[in-house]
């Protein structure tokens, strides 16, 4: 069996001719025999014979599969951290204010720590506005209805929208430079909404992003947790990646609308779980139907059958269908929230039967 200590060697045997201002390497992850890492190189003219070398290297050590994800190296070494016992730079605490410099799955933090117990389940969806961070965050709230121990990373960094969703207006504070995630609703919350003026948009490379999301578990004091859900971005873009490669052991729902096409894009979420061998629990079908309010009857709004398609295509299970509406919360509540559904109501119940779904499936 391929251990990553191997892996880190026959890596490390690539890029020692290497400065660190030219070539780092980070992000590697062992399953088995697949080998996965994060390559940052200074001149894009060096990229295909380094990936060649390291396959070849890695195929040495006993790798069968091995997926490089290349990106730009931007201001040398200070610019990306490699894992241990590699050449390409060594690791740098995190400063207090500024980006973790992670080991990919070796960050340290209590919850990516073995036998933790806690469960990440990433909620994916293959485009935006089909609901995926209202499923993240009511299934959340849901969780911990049953007694869980629930935190959420709001993980679409460009998109953040957690905080708003569940009426968060207060923002974490530091104790012991630890940050203490807001709790709301029996729910740990930590987003990047946290840390914006105004609403500013997030201008950043793909590096960024992903020191971003390591600084969310490095220097967050969680505590303890049952469930980590994490509301990815949609698609399948660099923040996905990052999350499968920092928990290999996490699982997937993936969010659609019945619409045809939504499902379709939807499926490439899907694959790419597939591809990383991360287990998909489940589809949840959001905006399934309407529901009249005079007759009381289903309205098909966005179509039918493609939470169902989709999830046939991938092997999985189908959930739930959650009809369109919103809360009916009011601003003056003392709990008030925009997107959290009360766990009395005919939505809040369907989340309720999800958490309990949910709840079997990581038990097994």
């Amino acid at each position: 069996m391929l251990t990553r200590e191997q892996a880190l060697e026959a890596v490390g045997s690539v890029t020692a001719p290497y400065s660190a201002d030219a070539v780092a390497v980070r992000d590697v992850v062992v399953k088995d025999r697949q080998v996965s890492m994060t390559v940052l190189t200074a001149s894009e003219d060096i990229r295909p014979s380094l990936e060649t070398a390291l396959r070849e290297a890695l195929a040495r050590a006993g790798a069968e599969t091995v997926h490089c994800r290349f990106r730009a190296l931007e201001g040398g070494a200070g610019a990306a951290a490699a894992p241990q016992g590699q050449a390409g730079g060594k690791a740098r605490p995190a400063a207090a204010n500024g980006p973790v410099q992670g080991h990919g799955a070796g960050i340290e933090s209590p919850l990516l720590a073995a036998g933790s117990g806690v469960q990440f389940i990433a909620v994916a969806s293959g485009k935006g506005g089909v609901g995926k961070s209202t499923v993240t965050v009511n299934l959340a709230v849901a969780l911990a209805h049953k007694g869980k121990r629930v935190g959420i990373i709001d993980a679409d960094i460009y998109g953040f929208s957690v905080p708003d969703m569940m009426g968060i207006e207060t923002r974490p504070q530091i104790v012991n430079e630890r940050v203490i995630p807001i709790e709301r609703f029996g729910v740990k919350v930590m987003s990047m909404g946290f840390f914006v003026e105004d609403n500013s948009p997030i201008v950043w490379r793909g590096p960024m992003l992903g020191k971003m999301l390591r600084n969310f578990f490095a220097e967050i004091e969680w505590g303890e947790l049952d469930y980590l859900l994490l509301d990815l971005p949609p698609g399948t873009g660099d923040v996905a990646l990052d999350v499968h490669q920092i928990i290999p052991q996490s699982k997937e729902i993936i969010v659609t609308t019945p619409h045809a096409t939504a499902a379709f894009v939807a499926a490439r979420a899907g694959a790419m779980a597939i591809k990383t061998e991360h287990e998909i629990i489940g589809v949840v079908e959001n905006m399934s139907y309407y529901k009249c309010s005079k007759c009381g009857e289903p309205e098909y709004i966005f179509g039918r059958g493609g939470g169902a398609r989709l999830a046939e295509s991938l092997h999985a299970e189908l959930l739930a269908q959650i009809p369109l509406g919103q809360p009916d919360n009011h601003i003056s509540e003392p709990d008030f929230s925009p997107s959290v559904y009360k766990a009395d109501t005919e939505t809040g119940a369907i989340y309720l039967d999800i958490a309990e779904q949910v709840i079997q499936k990581c038990s097994r």
